[in-house]
């Protein structure tokens, strides 16, 4: 049986593409703990943007956010040739790996240190590299749960907008589903992440604000990612042909069941 599985083109291009999604939103949790400066990356002095009251506001982005909208771009892919339960089943199967990572994280932070790792990394200029590991794998837990719900949400609003667009266009237009999609599920990550791990901690001007700068770096990027759904369509119907490539995305039209 395994070999009629691996012989099929359609199935290893889905267990290809639940790989690199599940491994991309890993990374994207584990490297979240490092902000950076957009502006810096390119050259620019900070915007000091004012918004919601909130003055001085610069483009100070999660690492994550250089992954996060390669996800995007991989559910839309997943929902135009294989359908909503399919975007589900990976959604669900990612969520389920983030959280067993930060559990391994956790875990390994209670591990007591070996005195030859702490001497070892004193000589590599690291004063105390217990600290530094807790700070780097021990998130804030409201952190995790905001990051795992908006993830969750944003993949389901992300189904339903594209899939609610091609009710009315067909297989035309797959840039108006896939990066309207993407700009409606990115505001509903950006603002649920931010209530839940900040909520109290932050006001909700702040918030707001915070969101905003988010939102608009993303915003950007799905715009410029949207030739690359293209190119990752005609690849896919390359490869897997023309006829099967047009069947499989009537069965994902006819397999929305949201």
């Amino acid at each position: 049986m395994i070999h009629s599985i691996l012989k099929d083109r359609p199935t290893k291009l889905f267990l290809g593409f639940t790989a690199f999604f599940c491994c991309n939103a890993l990374i994207a949790e584990a490297i979240g703990t490092k902000l950076f400066s957009l502006e810096k990356l390119i050259g620019m002095h900070p915007v000091n943007f004012t918004l919601f009251g909130q003055s001085g506001l610069a483009f100070t982005l999660t690492c994550g956010v250089l992954l996060w909208p390669f996800e995007f771009v991989i559910t839309d892919i997943i929902n135009e040739f294989y359908g909503p339960k399919a975007v589900r089943r990976i959604s669900i199967t990612a969520v389920v790996l983030i959280s067993y990572a930060f559990l391994m994280y956790f875990l390994a932070i209670a591990m007591p240190p070996a005195e030859v790792w702490i001497n070892s990394s004193s000589k590599q200029g690291v004063e105390n590299i217990q600290n530094s590991f807790n700070a780097i794998f021990g998130q804030n837990m409201r952190i995790i749960i905001g990051s795992l719900v908006a993830f969750m949400v944003s993949q389901m609003v992300d189904v339903t907008v594209f899939h609610q667009i091609k009710k009315k266009t067909g297989n035309k237009f797959l840039w108006l589903r896939a990066t309207g999609s993407t700009l409606v599920s990115q505001l509903v990550d950006s603002y649920i992440v931010l209530f839940i791990a900040f909520s109290g901690i932050f006001s909700w001007q702040q918030i707001l604000a915070i969101g905003m700068m988010n939102y608009i770096y993303k915003f950007i990027v799905a715009i410029v990612l949207t030739p690359l759904i293209y190119f990752i369509e005609r690849r896919i119907e390359n490869y897997v042909g023309h006829e099967a490539a047009h069947k499989m995305k009537m069965a994902a039209m006819g397999a929305e069941n949201i």
